[in-house]
């Protein structure tokens, strides 16, 4: 092997721990797009279309078909990617283009044009969701040619795969006896990859950018996805020991019982990130103590009217049923922005990301929030005390919005709280949390802000990192006022599924950490190795820290130490 090979390391996001050496494996090429060529009779036309129609419902039936043999996110994911081929706005612009005369394949294309477009000027989840997009688009071109569907190759032995970001149906069928570990050039830490990766908890790297291109299939490579290093030409010895050593930790956090604590004893909460029942009811064969995050908002985003009250207590009651003695945090609907609901009649915004999204909804439409805590109060009747009902609301970033939110939480019964995402509540939040009974970090949109970056692009994924220094000191300031206040701090980000920061954040004086239950043990048996006052050092260290990549090195060392 050349020289130039035994030194070559490149650098993403990592955002599933684990070490991982095997070949490199490529994914299969997409199809070539077709051109215009507006040559379809016009009493051809109708075939055409039909000749479509065929073809999309083909791939849809062949997604939900594979949802139905998978589990937790990996299900729902295909599920979401199968109703975006059967929609009805998508197929309609499919069949204006077909009307005027292109052929089926061209129309598939024109049609998902206009939709990239619409979910990229949205930004957030929706422009991250134009990969799921043009993998439908891809997927129905191909079999309107009769050519294999594109996407993961067979793989005999262990490989890495590669790609330029995989599409969710990819990702939710990964082969996990042969596929070892995910590197992809784009995606953020809260891409459909990440989120499947984790729930897999299969190494993996993001965005690490176009020059993953100059890796050969088959060439061996070794990646750590906790230092989000892919490196070529590593000593085969070296490269065997390190996946020694990681399968070693991978036992030993296979082997931890909650609850989550330090090492003296130092209680630190542990609970699970869900998006509905059914991930609600894996999430408690874990060790989680509970739900830290409910995002009340998934079951709706595909609905075209409100709920009525009864419905959306049935719906919520299946998440405290899979927890009935454990306390559950659910967050109002956190719509608008990158999450648009249909029965919100949100109008279109030039920055949706700073416009009306989360609580703000409710200022013009109270109704829309008094209806949804009364369908929480009444999904929770009968919980005891040992089985908290906690409810906070998103993108609070004033003192007046609190208080109105409390007292509606109160009215009913329910205990109070407010996501801190928005850097004007870390700075007056000696000021919020009196009205309040706890609060919850989020730490994705807290790093969007403070860094003023899309926490999506993965042009930016050094500035939308947890780790910099910048959202750490705005977390410690949000626990001292907590400490002051006397209520509890939580983290239900990102940052709450990294082994390493999870210590930083104890030592911060955060309470408890919500993260995707698969998540909970790694965080757990790390905590377990710690003491808080080591936590404390560490918290400092990183503090000091110049940027993100200095402290997670720093205090990486330190734990290793």
């Amino acid at each position: 092997m050349s020289d130039a090979l035994s030194t070559t390391v490149m650098k993403g996001t990592g955002v599933v721990a684990g070490t991982a050496y095997a070949r490199a494996v490529r994914v299969r090429p997409r199809p070539e797009l077709p051109t215009a060529d507006g040559t379809v009779a016009e009493g051809d036309r109708p075939a055409e279309y039909d000749r479509f129609i065929t073809a999309a419902d083909t791939v849809a039936a062949r997604l939900d078909a594979r949802s139905e043999q998978a589990e937790g996110s990996a299900a729902e994911v295909l599920k979401a990617t199968a109703g975006m081929v059967a929609d009805r706005g998508w197929r309609k612009a499919v069949r204006k283009a077909v009307s005027s005369g292109q052929s089926a394949e061209y129309a598939t294309v024109v049609a998902t044009d206009k939709f990239v477009a619409m979910f990229e000027a949205a930004g957030g989840v929706m422009a991250e969701r134009t990969t799921d997009l043009r993998d439908i688009r891809d997927r129905v071109i191909a079999e309107l040619r009769g050519e294999a569907e594109p996407g993961l190759p067979e793989i005999d032995g262990e490989g890495v795969i590669f790609a330029e970001d995989l599409s969710p149906a990819d990702t939710a069928t990964l082969d996990t006896d042969h596929v070892v570990a995910l590197v992809t050039e784009l995606g953020g830490p809260t891409s459909h990859t990440a989120i499947i990766a984790r729930q897999l908890n299969l190494p993996c790297i993001v965005a690490v950018g176009a020059t993953v291109r100059d890796i050969p299939a088959d060439e061996m490579v070794l990646v750590d996805g906790a230092l989000g290093t892919v490196t070529r030409g590593a000593d085969p010895d070296l490269a065997l020991a390190a996946v020694a050593e990681s399968r070693e930790r991978a036992a030993l956090i296979a082997q931890w019982r909650g609850p989550g604590r330090t090492s003296d004893g130092h209680r630190v909460q542990l609970l699970a990130n869900v998006a509905d029942g059914n991930a609600a009811r894996l999430a408690s064969d874990a060790q989680v103590e509970g739900v830290g995050l409910y995002r009340t908002e998934m079951s709706f985003l595909s609905t075209t009217e409100e709920p009525g009250v009864d419905e959306q207590a049935r719906v919520y009651r299946r998440v405290f049923d899979a927890f009935p003695e454990s306390k559950v945090v659910i967050r109002t609907l956190d719509a608008g922005s990158d999450k648009p609901i249909a029965y919100a009649n949100l109008d279109e915004e030039e920055n949706p990301a700073l416009g009306v999204r989360g609580l703000r909804i409710a200022h013009g439409n109270e109704g829309l929030l008094t209806r949804q805590l009364d369908a929480i109060a009444r999904a929770a009747e009968g919980r005891g005390d040992n089985a908290p009902t906690w409810v906070m609301a998103p993108m609070v970033a004033t003192a007046e919005e609190a208080k109105w939110f409390a007292g509606l939480c109160r009215e009913r019964g329910l205990t109070p709280g407010a996501m801190i995402e928005v850097p004007a509540a870390v700075l007056m939040a000696d000021k919020i949390m009196p009205h309040l009974d706890f609060v919850s970090i989020g730490t994705n949109d807290l790093t969007q802000y403070t860094m003023a970056a899309d926490r999506l692009s993965p042009r930016l994924a050094h500035l939308t990192d947890p780790w910099q220094p910048a959202v750490l000191r705005l977390v410690r300031h949000t626990c001292e006022a907590g400490a002051e206040a006397g209520i509890p701090v939580g983290v239900c980000g990102e940052a709450g599924a990294d082994p390493a920061l999870a210590c930083v954040l104890t030592g911060l004086g955060v309470n408890s950490l919500s993260a995707a239950a698969t998540a909970v043990a790694g965080v757990g048996a790390q905590l377990a190795e710690v003491d808080l006052e080591r936590c404390r050092e560490i918290a400092d260290a990183a503090l000091a820290a110049e940027g993100a990549a200095e402290a997670r090195e720093t205090v990486r060392t330190m734990l290793r130490a």
